[in-house]
């Protein structure tokens, strides 16, 4: 009951948010979508060059959407880059953990064990691999998210709300402004 609700709730507000323009071209997919399975693959380009994008990228605060938080302020959100080094969000009433680095190669990829949001509550598999390469004067980045769980999970069910959210997440980390509002 209580993870229905939550789906619910995780769908409906990602589905009521508007994205943020950035003047940043971005293309998303939902490549695969089963109950037990999901592959989502996002492309964004940037004007920023790949060195100035990856500091953004390792600094989650400063581009993750606070309202995709469990505090409500990414300010809250750390990275300890290196394998085995988590996605944190610590804040004076609690803290959770959204993933685990599994490989990093600095300036250029990074990978993550992230069950984000609700999908620490189904007991999934997330590998989410972000990818930055030079772009004409700027960058190209790729997010390639997979899921795999029971197919009682719901997967195909979550993976436009997750799409979505990493949909948003691509254009803010893509945009050249600050974008921790």
């Amino acid at each position: 009951m209580i993870h229905s609700f939550r789906t619910g709730l995780f769908v409906a507000f990602a589905i009521s948010i508007a994205f943020v323009g950035n003047g940043t071209r971005a293309r998303a997919d939902i490549v695969e979508a089963n109950p037990d399975r999901y592959v989502l693959k996002h492309e964004a380009t940037s004007a920023l060059s790949p060195e100035k994008l990856w500091n953004k990228l390792v600094n989650p605060a400063n581009w993750w959407h606070p309202d995709h938080t469990y505090s409500g302020d990414a300010a809250n959100l750390s990275l300890d880059l290196q394998a085995g080094g988590l996605w944190r969000e610590d804040w004076s009433g609690g803290s959770v953990f959204h993933g685990s680095v599994l490989q990093v190669k600095q300036g250029s990829m990074l990978r993550l064990d992230a069950p984000f949001g609700p999908l620490q509550d189904i007991a999934v598999k997330v590998v989410w691999t972000i990818t930055i390469t030079p772009e004409g004067e700027g960058s190209k980045v790729t997010f390639h998210e997979i899921a795999s769980g029971d197919p009682k999970s719901g997967l195909d069910q979550l993976a436009p709300a997750v799409n979505f959210v990493k949909g948003e997440a691509i254009k803010r980390l893509t945009s050249q402004q600050a974008a921790n509002q």
